[in-house]
């Protein structure tokens, strides 16, 4: 098991609620009689997994104390000494984080019983309920365990025995989660920092003898990846096209076919094709051939393939890495991947022996955990991977846009896969199937494949049939709340300017989309244009893609249509003056607002010109690169943005990676002064030139 870091989420943090029973209050002077322990997993409490153990003190136990935990001499007698029963608690709780409730008094007196045994004594890393109740509700009469209990709703039982309270204690936290997300804490980072904010709580503990509950978030030891996985796509590896043979051929004739075309497996359907729907499709390989003639002998050469083809065919999308790839043959144990492209049709074949190279390599820290994720807990540690990767590509040199589209990849991936549970979660609550065909898009960032460490839901729903407010409708308003319930749980936050499926204005059949895009295109009021133009930077992630497909090129052609509209969109771009009457960055709390100032200019003057020039790009890269071969606006200007794109993304990047380690929630700002001042120059310079684009659009708009 990895240690925690400062990007661990607390929902899917590995931890140990704990608790001591003592000769006494002061931490200086008390001696350990029982430990109590209970695992904590995926913001649940793991009630098979427990620890309680009694401590031969080596002292007699105080009357005052065994009238308060009902522990005496006698029941001691035999037990183990402290040496002994550390020895034995550390087996148990591993590199875990230790939960308990004013844990700075257990983690003293634990240190002072080590010192006593000539134990090695190194302080792990642990969080106080007490504080980060403090945290979350800081107007409750008291902090006790007891009226922590009572405020959340939690059970106590065994109270006063080591177990007994920290079972209670564990629950306690689990149930603070919520309230502590919406307080924006949501980490491990996070959680420390704001139980070191409360000075006057920590000094209280200090002046009784107490440890530090908390300790300040530090970034974890660098660990390498192998750039090529996350440089090279599964469509520039693949073997294709795919070999097929139908289901009727013999064992005989597939492996003379394999031996002729020298390869380790094929595909098997009913007519023998490819480009075909990937689930009409099972596999047979080198392994099945050898298991089933050692099974049957020589009378397996006359059977059919279809009778001992695998089925379902694993597959994976063709535009994806190759991380995931991997991390999809490794979750499966196999060795051969169908690929397919985003309609579900199969393009191609992905072998072990293709990726061998890698596997051979440095790690691949991206796994396929998404993608088999049961809850929220599982969606959240596997997005909390995303920083560590993030920090060692940009430490290959990895071009910062590509790093943007494999976070894209990521957070597309994970509303996928919330998208499933919710309409799980609809079907086992009895609201049934969906009522017609629907699919789930990604707007904004995260359609464009720019996405970074900051992202908020950006999502949208469209259905086949239905009117507002009516049957099907109101099931999609369900899924889309379960859709972003799930997602905010697993630490992408709800979206503040309500651009999720979940509302009304996100939400709607294809011919509501469709009236609503005339509504923009034709009126174009301001207000309608503060969200419109995420819409065209769409991109679907769940369900059918012919309704996608239709309402992108529905929304591309008016837009396109209509030049008013495009003009209109152009005028958004002006944004506040980032400079100060002396010519200096305009600063907040010592940093700029990067994407207002610098990404937001570039992302919405390329998305504009784009949709006037009918450019059906997505990304900003690839908008940029189409505008300078149409010819539109100075090629020095176009390539000065592209420049300015990936520095911009860079920089944010780096500023976000040092933040989730640190603590700090993660924002769209970049602290100037952790910024050399070669890269402050650049900085200013740009945003400098950055304050003309909204003139240079309109220049290009009839270009």
């Amino acid at each position: 098991m990895k240690p925690a870091t400062g990007a661990t989420p607390l929902i899917s943090m590995a931890a140990t609620a704990l608790d001591t029973e003592t000769t006494g209050l002061d931490a200086t002077k008390a001696r350990i009689l029982q430990i109590g322990a209970v695992g904590i997993w995926h913001g649940k409490i793991k009630p098979e997994r427990r620890f309680e153990l009694l401590v031969d003190a080596g002292e007699a136990v105080p009357p005052a104390a065994s009238r308060i935990h009902g522990i005496t001499d006698d029941q001691l007698v035999g037990q183990p000494d402290f040496t002994a029963a550390w020895d034995r608690f550390q087996h148990f709780t591993g590199p875990r984080v230790l939960v308990g409730h004013s844990i700075g008094f257990d983690l003293a007196v634990m240190e002072r019983e080590c010192r006593l045994a000539n134990l090695p004594w190194t302080k792990p890393r642990a969080l106080c309920v007490r504080l980060l109740a403090t945290v979350a509700n800081p107007n409750l009469a008291d902090h006790s365990l007891d009226t922590l209990a009572a405020w959340l709703g939690v059970e106590v039982a065994g109270r006063h025995t080591a177990l007994g309270d920290a079972i209670t204690a564990g629950k306690v936290f689990v149930s603070l989660l919520p309230e502590l997300r919406r307080r924006n804490v949501r980490t491990l980072g996070e959680a420390e920092l704001a139980c070191l904010a409360l000075s006057r709580d920590l000094e209280a503990g200090h002046r009784a003898g107490w440890s530090e509950p908390v300790s300040r978030p530090q970034t974890p030891v660098f660990q390498s990846v192998d750039p090529y996985a996350y440089r090279h796509r599964v469509g520039s590896l693949m073997s294709h096209p795919p070999v097929v043979v139908t289901s009727g051929q013999t064992m005989r004739q597939a492996i003379e076919l394999m031996v002729t075309r020298k390869i380790s497996s094929l595909l098997v359907s009913d007519a023998g094709e490819p480009n075909r729907p990937v689930a009409d499709y099972g596999i047979v390989t080198e392994r099945d051939v050898m298991r089933r003639l050692s099974g049957s002998g020589a009378d397996a050469l006359d059977l059919p393939v279809g009778t001992f083809a695998s089925r379902p065919l694993a597959a994976v999308r063709a535009t994806a890495f190759a991380y995931r790839a991997i991390g999809r043959m490794d979750r499966l144990k196999i060795r051969h991947l169908a690929v397919r492209d985003d309609a579900g049709t199969l393009v191609g074949v992905l072998s072990a022996r293709d990726l061998l190279r890698l596997r051979a390599s440095e790690a691949i820290n991206l796994d396929d955990q998404i993608e088999h994720a049961t809850g929220a807990a599982e969606l959240a540690a596997a997005w909390a991977t995303l920083a560590g990767v993030v920090r060692s590509l940009l430490a290959e040199t990895i071009d910062p846009r590509v790093v943007a589209e494999i976070i894209s990849e990521e957070l597309r991936a994970m509303t996928r896969r919330a998208a499933v549970l919710a309409e799980l979660a609809m079907q086992a609550q009895g609201h049934g199937a969906p009522p017609c065909r629907y699919a789930v898009l990604v707007l904004g960032s995260g359609g464009r494949g720019e996405s970074l460490l900051a992202p908020d839901q950006d999502n949208a729903i469209v259905f086949e049939r239905g009117e507002p407010d009516g049957r099907q409708d109101l099931w999609f308003k369900m899924l889309g709340e379960k859709l972003a319930d799930t997602l905010d749980a697993a630490g992408v936050p709800y979206c503040k300017g309500g651009v999720m499926g979940r509302n009304a204005a996100f939400r709607g059949s294809l011919e509501t989309w469709k009236n609503r895009v005339e509504e923009w295109v034709r009126r174009s009021r301001p207000d309608d244009l503060l969200n419109v133009d995420i819409v065209y930077d769409l991109k679907p992630v769940h369900g059918d893609l012919a309704l996608s497909d239709a309402l992108f090129d529905h929304a591309y052609a008016r837009g396109h249509a209509e030049p008013v509209f495009a003009k209109l969109l152009g005028e958004q771009i002006v944004s506040d003056n980032p400079f100060t009457l002396l010519g200096g960055l305009r600063l907040h709390d010592g940093r700029l607002d990067i994407k207002m100032h610098g990404l937001f200019p570039i992302v919405a003057a390329a998305r504009t010109l784009a949709i006037r020039h009918g450019i059906r790009a997505l990304s900003t890269r690839d908008r940029l690169e189409a505008l300078i071969a149409l010819d539109v606006g100075g090629e020095q200007d176009m390539k000065a943005m592209l420049a300015g794109h990936s520095f911009l993304i860079g920089l944010l990047l780096d500023q976000q990676i040092r933040d989730v380690y640190a603590g700090v929630t993660v924002s769209n700002r970049v602290d100037l002064a952790a910024i050399p001042r070669e890269q402050q120059g650049e900085l200013k310079t740009l945003v400098r030139r950055l304050q003309s684009v909204p003139g240079l659009v309109r220049d290009l708009m009839f270009a």
